[in-house]
């Protein structure tokens, strides 16, 4: 559990890492769409998408060219909860409250 816990922690401790995280906490979205909104390149944003997907954070499905990625493992959804996020709203997500029901 420990270890876990502290692979999602370090995952996250990049600025980059956590704005596509929770660029990511409204549902899935392709690359194309997310590296814009992180403002790094296409390569940079997948590299860091890399290391989401192999923490476990992440999840990857292709479709044609396209990869997009979604949040896998909810417990993310907790910490931002849990930091009670500036924007508020995070809370009220409807992607994060999907895995309560």
């Amino acid at each position: 559990m420990v270890n876990e816990t502290l692979k999602i922690m370090k995952a996250l401790s990049d600025e980059t890492r956590l704005k596509i995280v929770e660029f990511l906490l409204d549902g899935e979205k392709c690359v194309c769409e997310i590296f814009p909104h992180v403002k790094r390149t296409q390569s940079t944003t997948s590299i860091q998408l890399g290391k989401l997907e192999k923490s476990g954070i992440l999840k990857s499905r292709r479709e044609g060219k396209k990869i997009f990625y979604s949040i896998n493992d909810l417990r993310v959804c907790d910490i931002f909860k849990s930091l009670d996020n500036k924007k508020g709203k995070i809370l009220k997500k409807r992607y994060c409250m999907e895995g309560y029901k």
